[in-house]
């Protein structure tokens, strides 16, 4: 697959806010799904397995945690209302991007989630983000578009289409940044990569074409290098407020490189909803706006 940009690459500083420094906390507002209706069903994901069983009542003690977090760290978090029947609509990334007070409701590729789409399009519109669009394309959401500064990078290969990258460009009037995915166990940009602060990516290589690791090393040539054993536990599915970083608990050497770099690292347990293959990032939309 080639994978084209439109443009020349931006210089690392060109896609830097200068509002916000490293190492700066900055309030976000998260979107987030209580997982009520949580389960392994059907297997869409190389993490999913059916016959294992899934104990819902503690996926939802580890989601709120993770939710109890962002609030102890001064984040607001509001709550789109779960819809029976489907399992997934906890990973709430998945559910559109929000920038720049514009919403694109995510199109899912599989059936299984497609009905998800409409119901974040409608939080999107309800909370009063405007213009608030469904993607036309095969789009799914901030599992595969990640903000960083000014720039959106953007995934492809298994979920997100190209066509789809086009589609957010023109909607949002940012870069957009295609990268392709080359391993299904990293089927979502999020999976494979971190966005930390306006400057700062962490990233596991082997999930990324040549092309694309050509790309990150050129727009981050200070980014974090993630282990396997990082990227296995899907330690690079975080959120960062540009100094706090919840991850989890589960990814020690990339818990140790971001000290290194004078960020801080909050681990916390996800391992039920792992089993859908998410984790912390997977769970958190943050609405831009």
């Amino acid at each position: 697959m080639t994978i084209t940009t439109r443009a020349p690459l931006p210089s690392p500083a060109e896609h830097a806010v200068s509002s916000t420094t490293a190492g700066e906390a900055i309030p976000r507002r998260f979107l987030m799904c209580r997982p009520e209706h949580f389960d392994v069903t059907y297997a869409i994901n190389p993490w999913m397995d059916p016959t294992k069983p899934v104990d819902t009542d503690l996926a939802v003690a580890q989601w709120e945690v993770l939710r109890a977090t962002y609030e102890s760290l001064g984040h607001r978090v509001e709550l789109i209302q779960p819809v029976e029947g489907l399992p997934d609509m906890v990973y709430a990334a998945n559910g559109g991007v929000v920038y720049d007070g514009k919403a694109m409701a995510a199109s899912f590729t599989f059936a299984e989630r497609q009905p998800e789409g409409a119901a974040y399009h409608a939080w999107f519109d309800e909370a009063g983000l405007r213009p608030t669009i469904q993607a036309a394309s095969q789009n799914e959401g901030e599992g595969d578009f990640l903000v960083v500064g000014r720039l959106i990078l953007a995934g492809t290969g298994f979920r997100t289409s190209v066509a789809a990258h086009h589609e957010a460009r023109e909607f949002f009037g940012a870069p957009v940044i295609s990268l392709e995915l080359v391993d299904a166990r990293f089927y979502h940009l999020d999976t494979a990569l971190a966005a930390i602060d306006d400057q700062t990516i962490a990233y596991y290589p082997p999930a990324f074409s040549a092309a694309s690791n050509a790309i990150l090393r050129q727009l981050f040539p200070d980014a974090i290098v993630a282990t396997a054993a990082d990227a296995e536990v899907l330690g690079l599915n975080a959120v960062s407020d540009g100094y706090n970083v919840v991850l989890t608990d589960k990814a020690v050497h990339l818990h140790e490189r971001l000290r290194e770099r004078g960020f801080n690292p909050i681990g916390v347990d996800l391992s039920e909803l792992l089993k859908g293959g998410g984790s912390v990032k997977c769970c958190t939309l943050e609405v831009r706006a």
